[in-house]
């Protein structure tokens, strides 16, 4: 018989953590959880419109480190079973990622709008995720103990998305949007 995936040990209000304790489905950790969750869905949507690019291999990575990240995130502080995921090497690919596709844009000379191409609006809609889901980890530690390198890593991924969505704009030939400012 296959695993059900339901437990209805949650109906109580409660969850579990990796490692074995519950905490309430309203603790900072669970809401990070959430975020990185609702992220990485939006990433996927992201990928999805990007599949024939360089955008949608890298996007499947960064998938995979927001899987473990939130493996990590949803770990009992104390637990036993511990989780690292993302570091500095992972922040520093990303930099060099930014590098190169920003030496094929237009040199950005005024704020820019989500839209232009689907993909682009897909990534800039994961990057105002991805400064969400930063809030909620930084939320969590400001309560408890958060490693420095996740938080990194979603400063720098927001960045990335920002760029990867101009990126997306540049391949389809289809223009960034400018902001134009009421006067």
């Amino acid at each position: 018989m296959a695993m059900r995936i339901y437990t209805r040990s949650g109906d109580g209000g409660e969850t579990g953590l990796y490692g074995g304790s519950r905490v309430a489905k309203t603790n900072p950790r669970i809401h990070a959880v959430g975020e990185i969750d609702e992220l990485n869905a939006h990433v996927g949507s992201a990928r999805a419109a990007c599949a024939e690019s360089f955008l949608g291999a890298r996007l499947g990575e960064v998938q995979h480190r927001l899987f473990d990240l939130g493996a990590e995130v949803g770990c009992a502080p104390d637990a036993e079973f511990a989780v690292e995921s993302v570091g500095d090497p992972d922040c520093e690919e990303l930099e060099a990622d930014m590098d190169r596709m920003d030496a094929s844009l237009e040199e950005l000379k005024t704020f820019v709008l989500p839209g232009g191409s689907e993909p682009a609006a897909r990534l800039h809609l994961a990057r105002a995720v991805c400064r969400r889901a930063e809030r909620a980890l930084w939320a969590l530690a400001e309560v408890e103990a958060v490693r420095p390198e996740p938080l990194r890593y979603l400063n720098r991924l927001s960045d990335w998305l920002f760029v990867a969505a101009r990126y997306a704009n540049h391949h389809a030939r289809v223009p960034d949007v400018k902001w134009i400012k009421n006067s």
